[in-house]
């Protein structure tokens, strides 16, 4: 996605300023362009939608402002470093509240994760409300674009953050009571089901790096299975997309060094060597290269799981650090050259990396799959259910359940290993109900300070502030 195709300079000042206010949900205009005059046509329109996508996308930290909007880039410390799959290379700095589960409320992370991600919405909203100047013939596509969008930023937020804002419009500059008030999160899933369902009625599968049909099957089946209901609908709907032109890249390795390939199914696009529209986040996972580097470091015990179950996928999900053999470092998305393992350098310089990120992928769709025909009991002898848990073990060079009883442990240790730093690992721990348990041992085991309140982030301390009391804060914090 490049900001500087995608939009013209008049209106890159409009949205750009809108991404950086700090009133994020209701930016006020600083220039004589605004949304509300500048949508006057289709093509300013489809701007709109691309922006949404930039928003996604993130600002690369070498454009120079560390308090831009991070986007995906910075979902690995949310995530994975939440989780016992990574952790920082020296436990130290802020990075290191997620390892250790000391996160604040000030944490400047959360912080730019929460306000990237409201702003996003912000962007589809933006969308939504200018409808009227599309083509009959674009208008459906444009408003399952924007409706996607806004479920899988409001889906994030809200297994994130727990109740949240709920904000389905844009908001006036005065309207801070909705900017503010946090609902319960059936209110936001009630939204992100019935977006969804409007998007998998107006979309195809044309793109990639854009909403597709099959992304949104795949994300309304991934809520279905988060809330643990619908396991039926749950299961038609991966179904749907097995179905659809998507297959498993025979080697491994090409999943993520083979860009908008068969499995994909939807992927944030980057560019290589283009400062606003490359990504620094792999650069981050590097030895003394990026400029946090050495955090989403591998954990002895993901290494561990890869190492006895990974199957040919281990080679291609971690590594020795070449300069410190103690650690190890994700190979997944790597953004320098390694022979050994016939990776080619994806940009000149790491800290601009074209490395797309991979949201959703076929090889997901069928471990869902299982997980819904198990449909929240504690196995599946299923035909259908060992034949998807068979394509994926395959093409890891492994054999297929040898008693063909899938059991619930099995399949949550195999999305492990098969997903292993795509930021899945905390979400699965929550949505199979081990969470507490797991993350409690990891923590007891490392002298970390896990509790219970730590499966919910903080909600940033300046937006509190900001809201003169309205926002209130997570138990804990």
């Amino acid at each position: 996605m490049k900001k500087s195709t995608i939009l013209s300079a008049f209106i890159l000042v409009f949205l750009t300023t809108a991404s950086c206010s700090r009133d994020f949900l209701s930016p006020e205009p600083e220039s004589a362009i605004n949304a509300d005059n500048y949508y006057q046509n289709e093509s300013q329109l489809l701007a709109g939608v691309l922006n949404m996508y930039d928003g996604i996308q993130g600002a690369n930290a070498l454009e120079g402002d560390l308090n831009a909007n991070q986007g995906v880039q910075f979902e690995f410390y949310l995530t994975e470093m939440r989780s016992d799959n990574t952790r920082t290379k020296s436990s130290e700095g802020e990075a290191a509240q997620f390892e250790n589960y000391t996160i604040t409320a000030t944490n400047g992370i959360v912080s730019d994760y929460y306000l990237s991600y409201y702003n996003i919405i912000f962007r589809a909203n933006t969308v939504l409300e200018h409808l009227d100047v599309a083509s009959d013939k674009t208008r459906a596509k444009y408003e399952g674009e924007a409706k996607f969008v806004r479920a899988y930023a409001y889906f994030n937020l809200v297994r994130l953050f727990g109740d949240i804002p709920f904000v389905d419009h844009v908001l006036s500059i005065d309207d801070k009571r909705t900017q503010f008030t946090r609902v319960p999160q059936a209110q936001i899933y009630d939204l992100i089901v019935s977006d969804l369902k409007t998007a998998v009625a107006s979309l195809d599968n044309t793109h990639k790096n854009r909403a597709s049909k099959a992304a949104a099957q795949t994300l309304l089946a991934k809520v279905y299975l988060t809330l643990r209901t619908n396991y039926t609908e749950a299961q038609q709907l991966c179904e749907a997309v097995m179905a659809s032109n998507y297959s498993l890249m025979p080697n491994f390795k090409d999943v993520f060094f083979t860009e908008n390939n068969k499995e994909v199914i939807f992927s944030i696009g980057f560019v290589p060597d283009n400062v606003l529209d490359s990504q620094g986040f792999s650069a981050e996972w590097l030895n003394s290269v990026g400029r946090s580097s050495g955090v989403n470091y591998v954990t002895n015990e993901a290494a561990a799981a890869l190492d006895l179950a990974g199957g040919n996928r281990t080679a291609y999900s971690y590594r020795i650090d070449p300069a410190q053999p103690s650690q190890k470092q994700v190979v997944k998305y790597l953004p320098v050259a390694d022979a050994s393992l016939g990776i080619p350098a994806t940009s000149v310089n790491p800290r601009t990396a074209g490395n797309d990120w991979i949201v959703l992928r076929l090889s997901d769709v069928l471990l869902m799959h299982v997980e819904a025909i198990m449909a929240g009991n504690s196995n599946t002898t299923a035909p259908a259910a060992l034949n998807s848990f068979r394509l994926v073990r395959e093409r890891a060079g492994l054999s297929a359940d040898a008693d063909g009883d899938i059991t619930r442990q099995e399949l949550l240790d195999e999305r492990r290993v098969e997903l292993a730093f795509e930021n899945q690992r905390f979400f699965d721990l929550v949505r199979f109900g081990q969470a507490q348990t797991v993350l409690a041992a990891y923590s007891a085991a490392n002298n970390y300070a896990f509790t219970g309140t730590d499966l919910l982030l903080p909600i940033p301390q300046r937006e509190i502030n900001i809201s003169g009391g309205l926002l209130k804060q997570n138990p804990g914090y």
